[in-house]
């Protein structure tokens, strides 16, 4: 069944240690002058893209700059992989479905300490390297906080001189595009990859071929023990790139492995002289879709196929790589999981943990349970949803048809654990049914794909303490009560490179100037400021800052969305992925309550607002694209009535992206982190945004618990129930009970509920009085409305001293340390992965 390689050693075949003479080694070459970049330029321009200078476009300047990057870049890539090697050092490969990356040139330049040179040497032929870095596309490789994590986590592994690696799917469209039409969210394709990437190096010699469908049958070998072979497989063939991953200072240069699909025969010939031409490429179509697009709808059955093709194309690929590159070194298993690490970013990559069972049974002819304890210590697993719902699960027969031999396998898994389970608690049927990786429903069995992960894991962490708090006490209390020293909390963090040192200049600068430069790869450093909230001059330095990013927002938004907004009012921003849980339904009702303070009840509000918000809701997802609609309407409305010209003005952003956030963050004064308490895992634009000088309005959930321990609860709004208190609400709680008591939640309910407000499309609406009041409020929006409105309150009135916001600020800046991704990682690296820098 399996495909051999000729490129793969055997086992017992060990690869010696190549010295730097047998790899040809050359010391990595450097620019110092802007004149030495601009020669690598040229010779791109003249050899690579075979253009004269009189013909160039921003575009093929942007491909001739980065590939001068680039040409820096290749050889300490390729030193710091002599390094790893040579040390024989454990490495971590982290398995994601997502990678949001943005743009590269820019950060890959900062990261390189070579900005100020590039900047230089473009200008002196006129060219603006702002201009050349807006030209390059977003990689579309991810959509919200899950692939951003990724990726921040990737830079800190390379600044921190960890062998850390990442594996996805190199996507060609990624998620979607979004586009505003008549105030709908409209997909469009995200076609990032039109042109080549620079920052992608072909590694198509390493190509993996994957097993699909087929069927299973049982044998024995010669000595008579029994085996099975999984046989009749179509097969389709990952093919590698990497993404260059630069760390702080470029001494370590890892990458993220990303594999396309490809059809392992590229057409059927016979079919094609026949005529039957669509026929003939039916099948190199079919496979090329596994890595077309980014979760593709799972409404119907063929998407729902999509995404299990997906997720275990991109393990299957990751894990034959990762045992390849073992095998090069060792002879046999039995040091795996001290040199191998396996990170499983949420369930997607679940599958990972069959797949490395059926290549130690079938293929390297492992014992069953030598196998699993090498699996179980290579894998850990960490969770990123409170959500039973969000938890994902596969039909027990879709699996038996794509994947028979790992059902199998994923039986067995289950009756050993079980056996396990009946042992510690005999005659408890209850739990056995909840442990189980099988459920039944509907006289259908599902897999489910989180239980699965905690059984194939040594560790199993949360993202914040509350978070990991509650996946023990709420989500799998079973599992906690069998193994509590598996479950452990590593709490998010971003990298300081990416959202302070390039997003946002002139705060980076004021901060060097004020502490020196310790901060980018230290960020408690910034500690180190908090002396300075009580100097006015860098009080007022750091408001000059703020307001130059809030007019490049404020160009920004004109130019995206053709609405004119003051930066000297106070910008409330609202930016992430569009869910119910995320509120920003509640941010919207807050707008509708401010504006009919002002033209019913003549109300001034205390300072001047604009609402921004920002977000993408899942194609499928008819609420979230619900509330984006009303957000337009809302802005159509608020915008357009002269009576509150100057006060207030709401505004959505369309297709909120990395490069976008970097602009729109530095600009924020109020950062809105408002999910109902217990439903969001952490969160990380909560720390962008206070790592750049906002002050937070929050509840008490996710990481913005650990923010106010860090910054103080008196910098920061805080307002509604917490996880406890909706707990004990819960069974009593009656919405119609607070539109009965509060004037303030029935005037803004009953909006929804006539053509008071909305006289273009009343109708249209009705189903937030409806969700809200008839079907129970699950997200307890009306439950927090008041407290709410408060915190909005204090935040209005606290921005009208200037000076008392300013040293707030200054301190969330100050105290934002312990939320860089170093931190994460290194928490990592010690508690999880047991892996050391190689220096």
């Amino acid at each position: 069944m399996a495909v051999e390689h000729t490129s793969e050693p055997k086992q017992g075949v060990v690869t010696p240690v190549p010295s730097t003479e047998d790899m040809g080694w050359v010391e990595p070459y450097r620019v110092t002058t802007p004149d030495e970049f601009l020669e690598q330029v040229k010779r791109h321009v003249r050899y690579t893209l075979a253009k004269e200078w009189a013909t160039l476009s921003l575009e093929n300047m942007l491909m001739a700059v980065s590939l001068a990057v680039r040409d820096l870049l290749v050889e300490r890539m390729l030193e710091t992989e002599r390094r790893f090697y040579k040390a024989d050092a454990k490495r971590v490969y982290y398995l994601s479905m997502e990678f949001l990356v943005g743009r590269s040139l820019g950060n890959n330049l900062t990261n390189l300490g070579i900005y100020e040179l590039c900047r230089d040497a473009l200008e002196s032929l006129g060219y603006d390297l702002e201009e050349i870095r807006e030209t390059e596309r977003d990689a579309a490789l991810g959509n919200g906080g899950l692939g951003r994590l990724a990726a921040c986590f990737l830079d800190s592994l390379a600044t921190l001189n960890y062998p850390g690696f990442g594996y996805g799917i190199n996507y060609e469209y990624g998620l979607f595009r979004q586009e505003i039409k008549d105030g709908f969210q409209v997909e469009a394709p995200d076609a990032w990859r039109t042109r080549p990437s620079p920052w992608l190096i072909d590694r198509s010699d390493e190509a993996v071929h994957v097993p699909l469908y087929g069927h299973i049958t049982h044998v024995q070998d010669d000595h008579g023990a029994p085996r099975v072979v999984w046989t009749g497989c179509k097969h389709i063939i990952g093919v590698p790139a990497d993404m260059v991953i630069v760390g702080y200072g470029a001494k370590t240069i890892n990458y993220l492995r990303l594999y396309t699909a490809k059809a392992s025969e590229e057409f059927d010939f016979q079919r094609f002289n026949e005529g039957n031409y669509m026929e003939a490429v039916a099948e190199k179509i079919a496979t090329e879709n596994i890595s077309k697009v980014l979760y593709p709808s799972d409404a119907v059955d063929a998407g729902r196929e999509l995404r299990l093709l997906q997720e275990y194309f991109f393990v299957a690929c990751a894990i034959r790589d990762i045992v390849r590159r073992y095998l090069r070194r060792h002879a046999t298993f039995d040091e795996f999981p001290q040199k191998v690490a396996i990170q499983l970013n949420d369930t997607h990559p679940t599958l990972a943990i069959a797949e490395l069972m059926r290549l130690l049974l079938d293929e390297h002819r492992l014992p069953w349970q030598k196998a699993w304890e090498v699996t179980e210590a290579t894998f850990g697993f960490t969770n990123h949803t409170l959500m039973p719902e969000a938890l994902e699960k596969w039909p027990e027969e879709l699996l038996y048809r794509v994947l028979p031999r790992h059902l199998l396998i994923i039986q067995e898994i289950n009756r050993r654990f079980l056996d396990q389970v009946k042992r510690r608690w005999p005659n408890d049927e209850q739990r056995l049914h909840r442990m189980s990786i099988f459920e039944e429903h509907d006289g259908r069995r599902f897999i489910r794909m989180a239980n699965l992960a905690i059984i194939g894991s040594h560790k199993v962490n949360g993202v914040a303490k509350l978070h990991s708090d509650l996946v023990k006490s709420r989500l799998v209390p079973d599992f906690y009560e069998l193994w509590p020293d598996k479950f452990l909390n590593v709490t998010n963090g971003v990298t300081q490179r990416r959202w302070l040192l390039k997003a946002n200049p002139g705060l980076a600068d004021l901060l060097n100037e004020t502490i020196g430069e310790g901060w980018i790869t230290n960020l408690e450093e910034l500690r180190q400021i908090e002396p300075f909230v009580g100097d006015r001059s860098f009080r007022q330095r750091f408001a000059m800052i703020k307001r130059h990013n809030k007019e490049r927002l404020a160009r920004i938004i004109k130019e995206t969305t053709g609405i004119d907004v003051d930066p000297t009012t106070q910008f409330d921003v609202m930016v992430k992925r569009i869910h119910e849980y995320k509120r920003q339904l509640l941010m919207a009702l807050r707008a509708i309550h401010e504006y009919l303070c002002i033209v019913e009840d003549r109300i001034d509000p205390p300072v001047p607002r604009t609402l921004i918000f920002g977000g993408k809701a899942a194609p499928g997802y008819w609420a979230a694209k619900q509330i984006i609609k009303l957000i337009n309407e809302l802005s159509h409305i608020i915008n357009h009535d002269p009576r509150v010209k100057g006060r207030l003005k709401v505004v959505f952003l369309p297709d909120y992206r990395v490069s976008l956030a970097e602009k729109i963050i530095p600009a924020a004064d109020l950062s809105e982190q408002i999910s109902t308490a217990g439903t969001e895992a952490c969160g990380t634009s909560n720390m962008k945004f206070a790592m750049n000088g906002a002050l937070t309005v929050c509840t008490y959930d996710g990481g913005n618990i650990e923010i106010i321990e860090s910054v103080g609860e008196e910098n920061v709004f805080l307002f509604g129930h917490r996880a406890e208190e909706l707990d004990a609400l819960r069974p009593t709680y009656n919405p119609w009970d607070l539109y009965n008591s509060n004037a303030a939640i029935r005037r803004v309910m009953d909006c929804f509920n006539s053509d008071r407000l909305f006289h273009r499309h009343a109708p249209m609406f009705h189903w937030v009085f409806n969700a809200l009041l008839n079907q129970g409020d699950r997200y307890f929006v009306l439950a927090d409305f008041e407290q709410y409105i408060l915190a909005s309150q204090r935040a209005a009135r606290l921005y009208t001293q200037q000076d008392e916001w300013l040293k707030k600020a200054i301190l969330n800046v100050a105290r934002m340390g312990r939320f860089s991704s170093d931190r994460s990682i290194q928490e990592y690296a010690e508690k999880i992965w047991r892996i050391h820098p190689v220096d």
